[in-house]
This record gives structure tokens, C-alpha cells and sequence, in this order.
């Protein structure tokens, strides 16, 4: 029998890890390895890679870059001693042409000898740094998934890679946006501050009950959305690239890393 998201809290990156590989894990990733860095994935053709690398760079807050494989090579030796990334996610979205097909445990038979991987960071890490600071992530508490939105904001493009940013959202107490966006700011390599605050339909939101990824979520009184450059934006990019084949993580579903969230560095020495 798999196992449950809270028997999962207190264990290591690495047992996280082995008992994904093993299939006895597939839900979401919110709330464990407090202090490891979680990160998005991206696999794609060698042929688009250099692409995707500038795409990266140039929208920072949605594609933070933390880690790239050699081609071919499925370890990410530099941001833990056996990673692969393969296998060590939950739950992976498989795209053809552009459209998401389907979503499996494990890319095993999908890995060819030009595939190249792609670790962004991801939001779990100020997360955790917003609890620490008592603040509450409804949706870590309460067992679901964030909720994501194709907003109206535009990335830059690269080569066949652009289209809208999406964006993560949390309900905070209108008194603390300001601390929270300061919070956040420390996490560059974790999408930093808030892109916007307030009225969705600025962003071109029109029902913040209605997500496109993750679960609804409450707003309660005295509460504000806040919205987050996100992860997600690559499949966006690479559903509009139309590429034979890519990969992506599962919206939630992240590969956690040996490294600190919250260090200088994100970068191991290989093996």
C-alpha cells in the first residue's frame, strides 16, 4: 500500500526520494522536507535546449533556473548525490505536439539519448518560509494543491518558447502583504516577491474560485489574493513550443533536492 502525505512529513530528501522511485508515493509535495529545496521539472530534445536555457533567463521570477542534467544523462548530480530524474518525482505530465497526453509515475522508457532535464525552483520553499513566520498556507494545512491561473501577463519569448505567465495564489491577511512580499524577496531562486496583489482582474483573472491547476481555495475576510510568478509557466511555454515530445512535472508534484532552500547556492559539487 503507498504511503499517506503525513506519514511522510519527517522524513529526509533522500528517503523522500527512495520511496518515490520505489511507487510507494504519488501525491503532492507541500509540506515535507521542510528546508529542502523543491523544484519544477522540464525535459525536453537537446535540439530546444539551448532555446529553453534563454528562455529561462530572460523571465527569472517564473523560471527560476536551479539545476540542468548533461544530455542524456537522467542524474542531477549537482543538486543531490543520486537523483534521477527519471524517477524521483510523483507524478509526471507527458506533452505531444504540444498537447498534454498523459500523466504517469515514472519516464523511464520516454528518456532518449538527447533528452536534457531542467530544474526550476519552485514556491515550497518560501512557503515554508511564510510559516515560519506564522503565517498560514491554506492549502499545505488542508491536504490540496495550490490553486494556479493562466494570467494576463507575458513572458518574453525565446525561440519557439513564450506565451502567458502563470500565476500561484494565496489568501494573506491584508496587514502582512507588505511583510510578506519582503519575506519572499529573500528567494529569488524560489520566484521572490509577489508579482501582483489585490484585484485579479488586473492580471486578467476573472474568478479566483475557478483555478486552471491545483484545487480552490478560501479567501476569508480581511484577506488579499496575492499572486506569485509560478512554476507552471513552462508547460504553458512548452505547450506553445509544440515540440514532438517534452516533460514536465505535475503541477505540485516536485523533485525535492539535497540542497538547502535557503542557501547562497543552489549548486553541488558532482560526484
Amino acid at each position: 500500500m503507498g504511503r499517506q502525505h503525513h506519514d511522510l512529513r519527517g522524513a529526509t530528501p533522500a528517503e523522500l526520494r527512495a520511496v518515490i522511485r520505489q511507487g510507494g508515493y504519488g501525491g503532492h509535495t507541500a509540506g515535507l522536507a521542510a528546508g529542502a529545496l523543491q523544484a519544477n521539472i522540464a525535459i525536453l530534445p537537446e535540439a530546444a535546449a539551448l532555446d529553453f536555457m534563454r528562455f529561462c533567463q530572460r523571465n527569472p521570477k517564473p523560471c527560476p533556473l536551479v539545476g540542468v542534467t548533461d544530455t542524456g544523462d537522467p542524474m542531477l548530480r549537482t543538486l543531490g548525490r543520486d537523483i534521477d530524474i527519471r524517477r524521483d518525482l510523483p507524478a509526471y505530465n507527458v506533452y505531444r505536439d504540444g498537447k498534454l497526453v498523459e500523466s504517469r509515475a515514472d519516464i523511464v522508457d520516454l528518456w532518449r539519448d538527447d533528452s536534457v532535464g531542467f530544474a526550476l525552483g519552485c514556491s515550497f520553499t518560501f512557503e515554508h518560509a511564510l510559516q515560519e513566520a506564522g503565517i498560514e498556507m491554506w492549502h499545505i494545512e488542508n491536504d490540496t494543491t495550490v490553486p494556479m491561473f493562466r494570467s494576463g501577463l507575458q513572458t518574453v519569448p525565446a525561440g519557439p518558447f513564450g506565451g502567458a505567465m502563470v500565476v500561484s495564489m494565496r489568501a494573506i491577511p491584508e496587514d502582512r502583504v507588505d511583510e510578506v512580499a519582503t519575506i519572499c524577496a529573500r528567494f529569488p531562486q524560489a520566484h521572490g516577491a509577489p508579482v501582483h496583489a489585490g484585484d485579479p482582474a488586473a492580471i486578467g483573472i476573472a474568478d479566483t474560485g475557478a483555478p486552471d491547476w491545483g484545487d480552490p481555495a478560501p479567501l476569508p475576510p480581511g484577506h488579499v489574493p496575492v499572486f506569485w510568478a509560478c512554476g507552471v509557466t513552462p508547460q504553458v511555454a512548452l505547450e506553445r513550443a509544440g515540440l514532438a515530445l517534452c516533460i514536465t512535472h505535475k503541477p505540485g508534484h516536485m523533485l525535492i533536492a539535497d540542497v538547502a532552500e535557503d542557501a547562497e547556492t543552489t549548486i553541488l559539487a558532482p560526484d
